[in-house]
């Protein structure tokens, strides 16, 4: 008898186990952004409504309908603010809010906010995440789109 405890302990064990990595599996799934690699080193441009630039810590703030354009990449958001770096036209990082919506090619993500940080191609998506692609659509929380290689994960837990 303490031989089938032990082998029925041992079976539950594994399949608990083998239904807890198929959820951590589940939270996190690889896609596809754009099936290009954009070159992140193009011209970033930015038209809003507004705008307004604190030179003492090298930020500005587009406000009202912005569009961000890279290559085939566009965002559009509520407000844009852009670091910039040690040269003017140098920009760091943008960070997104107020309804924000990445296409490149067909492919669209929607979400409360992005960060793009030009250097290393990433934008990072969060809240309440669309992503359309085709006629299929996933929803998560967190999505990371790597531009350079054209890849992302999306985060669903």
């Amino acid at each position: 008898m303490a031989f089938r405890f032990g082998y029925l302990l041992l079976t539950l064990t594994l399949a608990l186990t083998l239904a807890l990595t198929a959820q951590v599996a589940e939270a996190q799934q690889k896609i596809a952004f754009g099936e290009l690699n954009q070159d992140t080193t193009l011209p970033v441009q930015v038209t809003a409504d507004q705008l307004a630039v604190n030179t003492a810590d090298g930020t500005a703030v587009f406000s009202g309908n912005v569009v961000v354009t890279q290559g085939e990449m566009k965002l559009t958001a509520g407000e844009v603010k852009i670091t910039y770096g040690t040269q003017q036209n140098d920009i760091e990082s943008l960070a997104a809010s107020g309804g924000v919506t990445v296409t490149n090619l067909g492919d669209a993500a929607e979400a409360q906010e992005a960060v793009y940080t030009i250097d290393t191609g990433m934008i990072v998506l969060s809240g309440e995440v669309l992503l359309t692609q085709g006629g299929s659509a996933m929803a998560g929380q967190k999505l990371s789109i790597n531009l350079k290689d054209g890849t992302g994960v999306m985060e669903v837990g």
